[in-house]
């Protein structure tokens, strides 16, 4: 289940008219319908950049999450994990700060991280 960010841009007065016609004509039933249609094309346009990008730094694509119960699995076994997601990393909430500095060795993230603020904290501090 994918969330949504809400992000706020600035354009000049003559490319926001632009889009109030195109609106206005019918093309887009509003604003944010005409920019989440761009953003979606220049997305396409690049997709084999992306996809490339993702195979060499070895990003995952998506929602990951990570919880107690297998932060604790990675601690007891002495393994630590390099993070490195484009999209959402969601680390539960019963987690705290010490099991991500014994698990995680670096966290990268192309999008969000939901986590409390300790935890966010730490992977600042990574």
């Amino acid at each position: 289940m994918a969330e949504s960010e809400k992000i706020t841009i600035n354009m000049n007065v003559v490319d926001l008219g632009k889009v109030d016609l195109l609106v206005d004509q019918g093309f887009y039933s509003n604003r944010t319908d005409f920019i989440r249609t761009s953003i979606r094309s220049q997305l396409d346009t690049h997709a084999d950049e992306v996809k490339d990008i993702v195979i060499r730094k070895s990003y995952v694509v998506g929602v990951v999450n990570y919880g107690r119960k297998e932060l604790e699995k990675l601690r007891d076994s002495g393994t630590m994990i390099d993070v490195k997601v484009a999209g959402l990393l969601v680390i539960s909430d019963n987690v705290d700060a010490e099991l991500v500095k014994q698990t995680m060795a670096s966290v990268q993230v192309k999008g969000v991280l939901k986590a409390n603020a300790e935890v966010k904290t730490a992977i600042q501090e990574l």
